[in-house]
């Protein structure tokens, strides 16, 4: 199966709309996320960046810089925010070597507690 970005840059599907927030395209991040007690803000935010490269490319690999840069924030806290996510074990990071970028490897995963909690919470 081909990725929804190349068959996008074929131009065989096209938006049909003027409206700039629907071009720039969405982002869809898990409720699992969004309701995490255990994660910062910070720390959401980014995992909803990394989505929002990964949906391009079928994986992502930004340099921290660049993620700084679209999130409006420092180098060093972007660096936290991966830390934690890396550290709640919902992203590897592949590290490849001087100069290059590193891959992300952003995880779906639920524990039994935290999904029992979140079916609680949605009842």
């Amino acid at each position: 199966m081909r990725p929804i970005g190349e068959i996008v840059a074929e131009k065989n599907i096209q938006l049909d709309t003027l409206d700039p927030m629907a071009r720039g395209g969405f982002t869809q991040v898990p409720n699992f996320i969004l309701k995490n007690p255990d994660l910062s803000l910070g720390a959401k935010v980014t995992y909803a960046m990394f989505l929002s490269y990964a949906w391009h490319n079928d994986s992502c690999f930004p340099g921290q810089e660049r993620l700084a840069e679209d999130m409006g924030m420092s180098r060093s806290r972007v660096t936290e925010f991966i830390g934690e996510l890396q550290k709640a074990r919902l992203l590897t990071i592949q590290r490849r070597g001087q100069g290059k970028t590193n891959v992300y490897k952003i995880h779906f995963q639920v524990s039994a507690k935290r999904n029992l909690n979140l079916i609680r919470s949605n009842a």
